[in-house]
């Protein structure tokens, strides 16, 4: 069994606004492994982002409050102080931001600031520091990585820029490494080796992913397991083939059906969830999901644990339907997603 790097337990956000606390994150656990990729999916405002940049300890502010663990090789990352943070980040976790062009300076040339990072952890001069930016520019994939080093973000297209922020997070060759949507808004061959090159990279040096997006396509891609949240909670996590052959909670049903599908004959128009997600404010009372759920029911009303449901113990969700209304639904719908009705 793989070494476990990092291991969140019943970890809770909250920000304080002036319409009141918001709920970002509620009660979330999960681990990741050595060698291992977790995906997070979910719509946007779901929780994805504001939980692994937490980890980083880039929510910090006057108005945020924290509650649960977050351990990276026993260390408690959500009490450590900013110079322990500081000393962590880069080196044993490292994130690779959606946005390059907000992430990096537009004031100093992208070698440098792989450079400036290097440095900031190990002691090494700043032509050799250079030299290995140089280096790691070359083998994500920059051509001719001794003139690009020299040159700043806006000269390079959104495909490069995502290559630098790849080769500073791996410049330290950190322990877990973080993919906040990294994909986004780059065209699907850009996309198909930027995924290449995080998948190559992270097996070389055996380092734990954890990857958020909302690109199910992706997900199957790269992803061993996934977990799906909504709301600010987990409501479904399980091996990935758990995900796309078994999906027990009507929200993945939802996420899943939206998906074009290359097997099945294009509908005219795909199925969307009903509805929007809730205010984070105010949440509804039990089941986040019930006010879009057509399955919703009495005891949707009380909020299900996230518990295993099935004789696979690591597969797990958050409903309170039985295995077989779940199978009858499916198999009335003939595919993947929502249907008009309830259950009893």
């Amino acid at each position: 069994m793989n070494e476990q790097l990092l291991e969140i337990e019943d970890l809770e956000v909250t920000f304080a606004t002036e319409d009141g606390l918001v709920r970002a994150v509620s009660g979330v656990s999960f681990t990741v492994s050595r060698g291992e990729t977790v995906a997070i999916v979910g719509e946007s405002g779901s929780g994805k982002s504001v939980t692994v940049m937490t980890l980083m300890g880039l929510t910090r502010s006057p108005n945020s409050r924290f509650a649960g663990t977050a351990r990276l090789h026993g260390e408690d990352l959500i009490g450590a102080s900013e110079d322990k943070l500081e000393a962590i980040r880069g080196k044993e976790i490292a994130m690779i931001f959606q946005d390059p062009i907000s992430a990096l300076s537009p004031v100093q040339r992208v070698g440098a600031q792989i450079a400036e990072q290097i440095r900031a952890h190990e002691k090494i001069s700043k032509a050799a520091a250079l030299e290995r930016a140089i280096e790691l520019m070359s083998r994500v994939g920059i051509p001719n990585a001794r003139v690009r080093a020299r040159g700043y973000p806006h000269e390079f297209s959104g495909g490069m820029r995502q290559r630098v922020m790849i080769a500073m997070a791996l410049s330290l060759s950190p322990s877990v490494l973080i993919a906040d949507e990294p994909t986004t808004a780059l065209d699907v061959t850009i996309q198909a080796q930027i995924l290449d090159e995080i998948r190559q990279l992270s097996a070389e040096s055996n380092a734990g992913v954890i990857f958020v997006t909302h690109d199910l396509g992706v997900v199957a891609d790269i992803a061993d397991r996934v977990l799906v949240m909504y709301a600010g909670r987990l409501v479904e996590q399980g091996t990935v083939d758990d995900i796309f052959y078994d999906p027990q909670h009507p929200y993945t049903w939802g996420l899943l059906g939206s998906v074009p599908r290359v097997d099945r004959d294009p509908p005219r128009r795909l199925p969307a969830i009903p509805g929007q997600p809730p205010s984070l404010v105010r949440p509804p009372q039990g089941c986040p999901f019930q006010p879009r759920c057509p399955h919703a029911f009495d005891r949707c009303r009380e909020l299900p644990p996230l518990a295993p449901r099935l004789p696979d113990a690591g597969h797990l969700d958050r409903c309170w339907l039985k295995p077989p209304e779940k199978r009858a639904l499916r198999e009335t719908n003939g595919r993947i997603g929502l249907t008009e009705g309830a259950a009893s």
